[in-house]
């Protein structure tokens, strides 16, 4: 559940929307990922979206990389978004179908997110985009912070 409040305009690009749309569906049926599925299929829903030429390069999509903070913690993480199976348990990748990747998406430098969580009310905010692919190569895999 999304706090519904001051929620940070979204956007995202039109070739990241269908991919998201289609992973938001088929998580919503799979109980180990329903609530980040519902997460995602709310952003998606009120996004704003753009061809992807349009995208802002201040803008998370998929395949950024990025630096947040976990508004709880104070933790400080530089990872890249990515798809589920696209994660291979590595470190440095974070799953748009996961909690922080379903609030990472389509956010701007600044803007923050809040969630409910089972253990209470998680929150992080977008320092800034690293880094933009130009497409989605096996050097760029290599060059995950």
């Amino acid at each position: 559940m999304i706090r519904q409040e001051n929620l940070p305009p979204v956007t995202i690009s039109a070739g990241d929307y269908d991919r998201l749309a289609f992973l938001a569906s088929f998580g919503l049926n799979n109980p180990q990922d329903r609530a980040a599925a519902a997460m995602l299929a709310n952003e998606l829903i009120r996004a704003t979206v753009l061809p992807s030429r349009a995208v802002p390069p201040s803008v998370v999509r998929m395949h950024s990389h990025v630096e947040f903070r976990d508004d709880v913690t104070w933790d400080v993480r530089r990872a890249a978004l990515v798809y589920p199976d696209e994660v291979d348990g590595e470190p440095g990748r974070i799953s748009v179908l996961s909690p922080e990747g379903a609030a990472l998406i389509g956010l701007s430098g600044g803007q923050s997110m809040m969630w409910w969580a089972p253990s209470g009310w998680r929150s992080l905010t977008l320092l800034r985009v690293l880094g933009q692919p130009q497409g989605w190569t096996t050097e760029l895999r290599k060059r995950v912070p």
